[in-house]
């Protein structure tokens, strides 16, 4: 049987050396928007919702910016060419970058 820290290394080096630099950028993002998500939900609970409309528009934005980002990830990923034959890499991030400015836009009329 494998043990856990097998298993990661195996995980690291095979991500290391099978992943394109462009998808390990996005990945990096991703991180970034999952922990700035985990750490308002987790500052929520500890000091409270007094502004709430800035809590939940802070948090529906790193949620939804974490669901552009997979899709970003999605179409830009060489393994996915097939599913998106028609869209271009260049494409897939101007659709991302689009997106991106309609969601923080309905996000600063949220606030108020």
């Amino acid at each position: 049987m494998a043990t856990l820290s097998g298993v990661v290394t195996k995980f690291y080096e095979e991500y290391n050396n099978n992943t394109p630099k462009k998808l390990k950028i996005i990945d990096a993002y991703l991180t970034y928007i999952l922990f700035t998500g985990v750490f308002q939900f987790v500052y929520c609970c500890l000091v409270g919702t007094f502004p709430f409309n800035a809590f939940l528009s802070g948090f529906i934005s790193s949620v939804a910016s974490f669901v552009l980002g997979v899709c970003l990830r999605l179409q830009v990923n060489p393994s996915n060419k097939a599913q998106f034959a028609g869209i271009s890499p260049e494409r897939g991030f101007a659709d991302f970058i689009f997106a991106h400015v309609i969601l923080h836009l309905i996000v600063i009329n949220f606030i108020g």
